[in-house]
């Protein structure tokens, strides 16, 4: 019988030192790679170009202009050139206008590659102000407030960065009816989060 106990106690002691060593180590690191999966891919948002680019791609002779597409859910400055020329200076509703234009066009194929997209779309044209606006207003064929925010916030900057804004990176717009413009203000917070309303001032700085 104490034969039988002894062995008994042995086995038990054994279990016993066994669970221990199991529970204590827990997982164990290995030297072998693990293979996770790719890492998640980012868009550069970042056109490398020989020479600027129109809307279409091709390079050409013409005034440079600046334009805020959306990439990474954000607005970027594109650098592209106006076609024609006489639409990127001067007269700041001609301005207004080929600037526009740039933003209604679709990126081109470098563009797209990079991550760029833009969400202003048409029917959409720009003129002056109406009688008794501030100098410098252009109006839209559509109220600003019913455009997509993201669009407006890509207009506002565009805008605002150009001869066609008010100075200090603001533009006076309007829509086509009687209401009043407003004086829209492109920040860097506004370009992070081009989604939210664009931000306002005074009228009359």
């Amino acid at each position: 019988m104490r034969r039988r106990t002894v062995g008994r106690t042995a086995v038990l002691a054994g279990l016993v030192a066994l669970t221990a060593l199991a529970t204590g180590c827990g997982i164990r690191t290995t030297s072998v790679p693990v293979d996770a999966g790719a890492a998640p891919s980012r868009v550069p948002c970042s056109v490398t170009q020989e020479g600027t680019t129109s809307t279409t791609g091709a390079a050409v002779q013409g005034v440079p202009v600046r334009v805020f597409l959306v990439c990474g859910s954000q607005l970027e400055a594109v650098d592209r050139r106006s076609l024609p020329e006489e639409k990127a200076g001067g007269d700041p509703v001609r301005t207004a206008s080929g600037l526009l234009a740039q933003l209604l066009a679709e990126p081109s194929e470098s563009e797209q590659r990079a991550g760029f997209t833009t969400a202003v779309r048409g029917p959409l044209v720009v003129t002056g102000g109406h009688k008794g606006d501030p100098a410098g207003t252009l109006r839209l064929s559509r109220q600003p407030e019913d455009l997509a925010p993201t669009a407006l916030s890509q207009l506002v900057c565009t805008f605002a960065a150009s001869s066609a804004g008010a100075g200090e990176q603001t533009v006076l717009l309007g829509g086509p009816g009687g209401y009043p413009p407003k004086r829209y203000r492109c920040t860097t917070e506004l370009r992070e989060r081009p989604e939210s309303t664009p931000p306002t001032a005074p009228t009359t700085p």
